[in-house]
């Protein structure tokens, strides 16, 4: 359903059965980590013309990891970020995602492929 690096790939699928009986899949609620909590790979400066895909590219090798920059920073709108030039952005390092489940259990999902996974 999601591509590997995709930020909701690791999110629980649960289902819901319909009025009419057919189950629904959906993802269960995915919670932002504590930027705090977050090992800091690079800081970036950003200057006139970045994008986070770009820097993202350079920093993770993948351009469609900039929610990583995103919620290091507590960005709900990515294009805030590289605005200001002059802003230094906090790179994390790649790591486990926490879950919840509001029917039980908590934890980390352990990262999959290569440099702490998607």
């Amino acid at each position: 359903m999601f591509e590997p690096n995709s930020r909701y790939d690791l999110i629980e699928t649960a289902t819901f059965i319909g009025p009419d009986g057919q189950p629904l899949a959906y993802k269960r609620r995915r919670l932002l980590p504590q930027p705090e909590s977050l090992t800091v790979l690079a800081e970036v400066t950003v200057t006139e013309g970045d994008r986070l895909d770009t820097i993202t590219a350079r920093t993770l090798g993948d351009p469609q990891q900039y929610w990583r920059v995103c919620d290091a920073s507590r960005a709900m709108n990515p294009a805030e970020l590289t605005a200001t030039p002059g802003l230094v952005l906090r790179v994390p390092v790649p790591q486990a995602e926490a879950f919840y489940s509001p029917l039980g259990g908590s934890g980390l999902i352990p990262p999959t492929g290569t440099e702490g996974g998607a």
